[in-house]
């Protein structure tokens, strides 16, 4: 069992960013992939907010070129998903289907996953009108009609910034009320593009090769009916990717990593960076950010212990 200075768990893009730094740093990196390999923007059609790109780059072709640095640069993959981790002793020890790897030190950059509807048509259609991030895919419903599935604060907070941007904006809610707090509440019954579906439920996406409109059930009347929309904005959750964690590492409420000094745990030696710890921005530039700042943590960490 070989020993490395850091194992990075993740490769979204805070996991690759903090492997770039790592090893320009003069770590010996590994990066185990995960269950998806590029993490949420795999799944992303056309990406306009990150820095460098003056035209569209499809979210898998940003990705590639991200492992392609890595690669470049010199860091191990470990194509797989980690299973299990040990944190109590070091050193840190990670199992990755029945294989123990060993560090000094640890970058837990395993993401979160949105809340799936379960529909059939979700799976097809995704990145094809479905988007679970208004802020990342709103601009590109300049001017069209769009739904919003959901009744918390991210699902008002997401049709109030779609409203500035699309023709109109549907909410639809299982229940007859918000759960949002009240100050959004407030906010979002006085915009005038904004209207609600109550008691509603998502039983299809309708469309081919894109979202054409939805079908809804009505749960007081059981009736069904279909609507027209060009996009649906799924806001029911995200579940961060923390599973493995939960008797290693200190989880907030909604089973986030609770995050201090920045990245450091409450374990020395495991440091956190992007959407794992923040339920906040989950946008793919400051992901990358804190994949950054977790990075040298631990470059300086390592060179702490080596004094």
């Amino acid at each position: 069992m070989a020993l490395t200075d850091l194992i990075i768990l993740g490769s979204g893009p805070a996991g690759l960013t903090a492997a770039i730094y790592a090893v320009r740093g003069g770590l010996k990196t590994t990066v185990v992939e995960g269950p998806n390999p590029g993490g949420q923007l795999i799944w992303t059609t056309e990406v306009e907010n990150y820095p460098g790109f003056p035209e569209p780059i499809m979210g898998p072709e940003l990705m590639n070129l991200f492992r392609k640095q890595v690669e470049r640069l010199g860091a191990e993959f470990i194509s797989g998903e980690a299973t299990n981790v040990d944190f109590s002793k070091r050193p840190l020890k990670i199992i990755v289907d029945n294989t123990d790897y060993e560090a000094d030190a640890v970058i837990v950059a395993t993401g979160a996953s949105a809340r799936l509807l379960g529909l059939e048509s979700e799976q097809r259609l995704r990145g094809k009108g479905i988007s679970y991030c208004a802020t990342c895919d709103g601009y590109f419903f300049k001017n069209k009609d769009v739904m919003v599935v959901g009744g918390g604060d991210t699902a008002i907070e997401d049709a109030i910034f779609l409203s500035n941007i699309a023709r109109s904006v549907t909410v639809v809610h299982r229940r007859d009320e918000l759960r949002a707090i009240k100050i959004i509440r407030e906010r979002v019954f006085k915009i005038k593009n904004i209207k609600f579906l109550w008691s509603h439920v998502v039983k299809e996406i309708c469309g081919e090769k894109k979202v054409e409109g939805v079908r809804l059930l009505n749960l007081k009347n059981e009736g069904t009916q279909e609507y027209r929309c060009d996009g649906v904005f799924i806001a029911i959750g995200y579940i961060p990717n923390t599973g493995i964690f939960k008797v290693q590492l200190e989880l907030n409420e909604a089973g986030y990593i609770k995050v201090q000094n920045n990245t450091e745990t409450a374990k020395e030696g495991v440091f956190v960076a992007g959407d794992v710890a923040d339920w906040i921005y989950r946008q793919a530039v400051t992901s990358a950010g804190s994949g950054c700042q977790a990075a040298i943590d631990a470059i300086k960490y390592l060179e702490y212990l080596k004094e």
